[in-house]
């Protein structure tokens, strides 16, 4: 068979000493289906990932609401969501908010799904497209995605309509922590990247920590989740391209500020890399910890800055 991608591991069995990179056994998502590799095979890379078989296969159909869920343990799984709304937020990004399985719920703060959007001309899927997670609404019990409509996979997937299914893959990802020392935390995001750090305002609420959301964008017309942070109790602070209140120098006088005031225990950002730069160098400058959502074409991870 071809293999057409391939994902970061997501973990299948696990204990206190034993993870997908030693002994356990690993999930990983190849033409549209979760496979189950132990570590012998793992190490042999792609090579040994031709000669798949239906009996490597993870789960042999996903799970629908309402049915039995016959991995409640594990720790991600493939579902069938349903479409409630899919509309424009502002003139750039849409918000798609589905209903879910109980275990689609467990998702973290940080943490994305594989969404296996239609395409538009109806041409086969191969590719799943990762994308993190705007909020949870346990409650409802429906998760929300923010996205902007640019390549085969957003476009398809602003074609759902309510009542369409959608499948989705995941909580995947390890997902934002708060350590018990910090009493307040900086979120510092752009675009579309505010979308991945808007539950860590949630996180942070219920964890009794203060929030300082720098929300940047090209125009006012386009800040994304001011709503989300405001709504949480978050400080907000908005820099545009337009006035260049956004510009790196700007941002830095911002930074230093609340460095002085002590409402910087941690930095979290995402969505721009000189924004990434500039938390680095003033964490490090100043002793500062932080954690950075990394956006890239097969996978959303976290690093240490």
């Amino acid at each position: 068979m071809k293999i057409i991608g391939l994902t970061s591991p997501c973990y299948l069995e696990r204990d206190s000493d034993k993870d997908c990179t030693k002994n356990g056994t690993c999930l990983y998502f190849v033409t549209n289906r979760w496979y189950k590799l132990d570590q012998e095979r793992r190490n042999k890379g792609h090579e040994a990932m031709t000669d798949l078989t239906p009996e490597d296969k993870y789960s042999a159909k996903p799970i629908r609401i309402g049915e039995v869920d016959p991995h409640p343990d594990k720790p991600a799984g493939e579902f069938i969501s349903i479409v409630v709304t899919n509309d424009y937020v502002n003139d750039e990004y849409l918000k798609i908010v589905v209903d879910v399985p109980d275990r689609a719920l467990t998702a973290k703060a940080g943490q994305f799904f594989h969404l296996l959007c239609p395409t538009p001309d109806g041409a086969e899927v191969w590719m799943r497209r990762p994308m993190s997670i705007y909020r949870v609404d346990s409650e409802n019990k429906r998760l929300e995605f923010l996205y902007k409509k640019e390549g085969r996979g957003t476009q398809g997937m602003a074609m759902l309509e309510p009542g369409d299914e959608f499948n989705i893959v995941g909580p995947l990802g390890v997902g934002f922590w708060l350590e018990e020392s910090w009493k307040n935390i900086v979120v510092l995001g752009r675009g579309v990247g505010l979308a991945t750090l808007a539950p860590l305002s949630q996180l942070a609420a219920e964890h009794n920590v203060g929030v300082t959301a720098i929300l940047s964008a090209r125009n006012p017309e386009v800040v994304m989740s001011r709503d989300l942070f405001e709504g949480l109790g978050a400080n907000v602070i908005e820099v545009v391209d337009t006035d260049d209140s956004s510009n790196v120098d700007n941002v830095e006088k911002i930074l230093e500020g609340l460095i002085a005031d002590g409402k910087a225990d941690a930095f979290f950002t995402c969505g721009s890399n000189r924004l990434l730069t500039l938390m680095k160098r003033l964490g490090k400058t100043h002793d500062v910890a932080g954690q950075v959502a990394m956006e890239q074409n097969m996978a959303l991870s976290l690093i240490h800055i």
